[in-house]
């Protein structure tokens, strides 16, 4: 097992029978659908000038299994693919198997899992280093901006876990995590420790409170009565935690007594604020949603095809519509209330 020193603290960064999985390119888990691959990664924290966003990010894996049918992130998975078999790190197998894969569907069924994340994480915030110092000077650090870090990979891979670890021997950093895993109250302990001495928000996203909804568009995710009692467990905790209720989903999610029935609910497990965003249709996104909308909700589909026709964004109309709606629940329940328009 190798381990790291820093201040007489120890950290755990990568269990052997964990690297060992990950050399000989098994798959883990229960769903045999799904396969989990290795590989090495020279930059885990990436800058704003990476993101193209005011923060600093880290994914610990590249795909994600949870398949949501909305997801924007898609476009890494290809983008990692082709630089490692550029690079020859991929099996040609491999990259056969994911290039006769709809890109969607190899996001959601080929995992990549960044074996040596912590390890270039502990390098990364070497004292005075380059990304270290601009941290300390009210620079955010996102976790789970293009994958959920607390995906089911997460349970074998602890990869997310030891990346905490490594955040939580540096003080002073303000760190964001999304997440629809109850898994993340496994780290309870070491999210406690970083709360003391860095800026700790935990964000989980729950679109609705409808089981049988959430299955059909969020397939492999946890169910919504999961992600309540994480955030009522996280809440107890101390823990600052808000949910995001992104992305609301035009004729699906908007239903103005649901919406209603999802703040009640947050506020009522202990959430210290709400977001909310209407849905943004990229191109990695759309491939993927609109066959769904198709399928699933045929008497929406020329609604989206109207809605998203100019842009990623649905009309002004709409978002102030929701965004004057969300104003009101959150105020007559006595939560913080936010809109984004990502």
């Amino acid at each position: 097992m190798r381990r790291a020193r820093k201040n007489d603290q120890q950290i755990q960064l990568f269990p052997d029978e964990i690297d060992k999985l990950l050399r000989e390119l098994k798959r883990v888990g229960t769903r045999a659908d799904i396969q989990y691959f290795g590989i090495r990664t020279k930059n885990v924290l990436n800058g704003p000038d990476v993101t193209g966003m005011g923060f600093w990010s880290i994914n610990p894996y590249v795909g994600c299994a949870f398949g949501c049918t909305y997801c924007y992130a898609r476009f890494a998975h290809r983008y990692v693919v082709r630089r490692h078999a550029d690079n020859n790190r991929l099996d040609e197998e491999l990259v056969q198997d994911v290039s006769q894969m709809d890109p969607w569907l190899a996001f959601e069924r080929r995992i990549f899992v960044k074996q040596n994340a912590p390890e270039t994480l502990l390098k990364a915030l070497r004292d005075g280093g380059d990304k270290y110092l601009p941290l300390l000077d009210d620079q955010s650090i996102l976790i789970g901006s293009a994958t959920d870090p607390y995906q089911p990979a997460e349970r074998n891979f602890r990869i997310t876990r030891s990346i905490l670890e490594v955040l939580a021997m540096h003080p002073g950093l303000k760190i964001t995590i999304i997440t629809k895993s109850p898994l993340i109250t496994r780290d309870i302990d070491i999210l406690s420790r970083i709360s003391k001495h860095s800026e700790l928000s935990i964000r989980i996203s729950l679109i609705t409170l409808d089981r049988e909804l959430a299955r059909r568009i969020e397939p492999r995710a946890p169910t919504p009565e999961s992600r309540i009692r994480a955030i009522e467990r996280l809440s107890a905790a101390g823990i600052d935690i808000h949910v995001n209720c992104m992305p609301v989903l035009p004729g699906i999610t908007d239903d103005p007594s649901g919406l209603e029935q999802l703040v009640k609910r947050v506020s009522e497990a202990g959430a210290h604020g709400i977001s909310a965003c209407a849905l943004r249709l990229d191109r990695s996104a759309r491939d993927r949603y609109i066959p769904f909308i198709t399928k699933e909700f045929p008497d929406l589909i020329n609604r989206y095809k109207n809605s998203y026709l100019r842009s990623r964004y649905v009309g002004e109309k709409y978002r102030n519509g929701l965004k004057t709606f969300f104003s009101e629940v959150t105020q007559k329940y006595h939560i913080n209330g936010s809109m984004k328009n990502l």
